[in-house]
């Protein structure tokens, strides 16, 4: 339904006075679910880009560095990488809360919104559950 002129005035103003906030523009892009996500896959990536160059360097350098440089790194790459894993999952599950806690959307491709396929496995079985109910049928 569109909104009315009025409302359609109200809602210009408010948008205006919120963009002239700048204390209210950061307090939202700090709990922008994409924000959050992005600084985190930027994190994982770093943090895998030094595990690669520990890696790399201590073999290079070879001797005692080795010894516990190439460790180190390893596990900083697999730590990078458990991170991405771990925000791009995280941003697929993401929830939009109101201020006040009243209202929620998922956005995203979360559990909620993961809706048997038509002609799937999942919707077969329900509908073979569905027939076996409605006839009686135990077997």
């Amino acid at each position: 339904m569109p909104l009315s002129d009025h409302e359609q005035r109200l809602f210009e103003q408010i948008e205006q006075s919120l963009s002239e906030d700048p204390q209210f523009a950061s307090a939202v892009r700090a709990q922008d679910p994409a924000h959050v996500t992005r600084r985190r896959m930027i994190l994982a990536g770093i943090v895998t880009v030094i595990g690669i160059g520990a890696v790399i360097g201590t073999v290079i350098a070879g001797g005692d560095a080795a010894k516990w440089g190439a460790p180190v790194g390893a596990v900083l790459m697999f730590g990078g990488l458990i991170l991405g894993l771990w925000a791009q999952r995280r941003s697929s599950n993401v929830k939009l809360k109101a201020v006040d806690g009243k209202a929620t959307r998922t956005t995203g491709s979360g559990p909620s919104s993961k809706a048997p396929k038509p002609g799937g496995f999942t919707s077969r079985m329900e509908e073979r559950w569905r027939r076996r109910r409605n006839n009686g049928d135990i077997f």
